[in-house]
């Protein structure tokens, strides 16, 4: 199967020599090319270039892309897509003066969620995600890590990679796995930290193992959840398993969890609302990626990661939405991309990059998704005829997207 897509008005993204990710003032930079076309062969990137370097060519479907600006598909490397149910009565809450920390020590949070899903079945849980997930592929996304951390019980943490891993087998785009069984002590545990980390270490991550059911580990460092000790016992558990860590760190506070995360090389540090000069200094020439979620801290009205400081200290940086039903129930990278520029000071270019190379990296598929690259996934998004790719951010509660096309394949036709 041929697809020619021709006169695209603006082709984003184009790297003819692949890259893994882009960093400090690389991050300003978006390479484009204007009146372009773009080849897909069955699930690949073929060719693109220039109109007026078109060659004759067969094809099974032209698309004319007049008007309009294509794009490599949004790569979410952090969700908590997975759950059960929803948690409106904490958004409720909020207006009325709790912060999160009040909500979570009085039963809400994490451990409302983690009773939700308990009580619900897999094939419910299943039904509920999917849906999730085909709305974001509907928004854009084109690759995406979806964590555990609901169970917080040896099943119910199963269950819900069982249902990732059925996720992965019935839907085409790339999805990672991510164990987080450290994202809250359950009750039971709340005077035995060591008991439920042994849980983790000797019940949970066996069984995981042996089914195969996780790419990543992760653990929730941050004060009044899990320690830095406590996150280097998970840490090196995991590695021991084959899973790298990509670790929930600095949300609230600063208790030098970046070093650790580095020391056990950590594909990715994620929220960093809280940033020290140290941490700067951490992850300078280190293989892990900052991942910012600027759509948590618009929801719960915490500080947005300090992006212009850590950019301009030359570190790369990727965004991703932290979809989930307390703190994030919107998966909408667009979103995300426009919070970036209006309350971070990305500029568009820097937001794109990092919500589509830079995002790659951080889940571990920039070989194959995040750009425009001959021998890529064809994972496009074609957006509506726009005047620039400035309109992405700039009107932030509109719908852009015309199609999204997964593995050369079109998934969505927006209305």
């Amino acid at each position: 199967m041929r697809i020619l897509l021709t006169h695209i008005q603006e082709l984003l993204q184009v790297r003819e020599t692949p890259i893994d990710k882009v960093s400090g003032a690389a991050m300003a930079v978006l390479p484009t090319l204007k009146n372009a076309y773009l080849v897909i062969e069955d699930d690949l990137i073929a060719d693109f270039g220039l109109m007026t370097d078109l060659k004759e060519i067969t094809y099974d479907q032209k698309i004319n892309c007049d008007g309009r600006v294509v794009l490599p598909t949004w790569c979410d490397s952090h969700t908590h897509i997975v759950y059960a149910g929803s948690r409106e009565q904490e958004f409720v809450d909020r207006i009325n003066g709790l912060s999160y920390e009040e909500i979570a020590n009085r039963g809400g949070g994490i451990l409302n969620s983690a009773k939700n899903l308990n009580a619900t079945s897999e094939e419910e849980i299943y039904n509920q995600s999917k849906k999730r997930l085909e709305e974001v592929i509907s928004q854009g996304t084109g690759a995406v890590e979806i964590k555990s951390g609901y169970g917080l019980s040896v099943e119910g943490e199963l269950k819900m990679l069982r249902v990732i891993k059925r996720l992965k087998e019935n839907y085409s785009l790339p999805i990672k796995a991510t164990f987080l069984g450290a994202h809250a002590f359950p009750t039971a545990f709340k005077e035995n930290h060591q008991g439920y980390i042994d849980l983790i270490i000797n019940e949970m991550l066996p069984k995981i193992a042996a089914e195969n059911l996780a790419d990543y580990i992760d653990a929730f460092l941050e004060t009044g959840y899990f320690s830095v000790d406590e996150t280097k016992q998970i840490m090196e558990a995991g590695t021991k398993y084959g899973l790298r860590p990509k670790i929930h760190v600095n949300q609230f506070t600063a208790i030098n969890g970046i070093k650790a995360c580095v020391d056990f090389d950590a594909l990715s540090v994620d929220h960093l609302e809280i940033v020290t000069d140290e941490d700067i200094e951490v992850l300078k020439n280190s293989n892990t990626i900052a991942v910012a979620l600027p759509s948590c801290s618009f929801f719960i009205s915490i500080p947005y990661t300090p992006a212009r400081k850590m950019i301009d200290a030359g570190l790369p940086l990727a965004l991703a939405t932290d979809f989930n039903p307390g703190t994030t129930p919107s998966g909408n990278m667009n979103l995300v991309v426009a919070t970036a520029c209006i309350k971070m000071k990305m500029t568009p270019e820097e937001a794109i990059n990092a919500a589509t190379i830079n995002g790659a990296y951080a889940m571990g598929v920039s070989d194959t998704h995040g750009s425009i690259t001959i021998g890529k996934k064809a994972n496009l998004i074609i957006t509506k005829p726009i005047s620039s790719y400035y309109q992405i951010p700039y009107a932030f509660g509109s719908n852009l997207i015309e199609d999204v096309i997964i593995n050369g394949v079109i998934t969505s036709k927006q209305s």
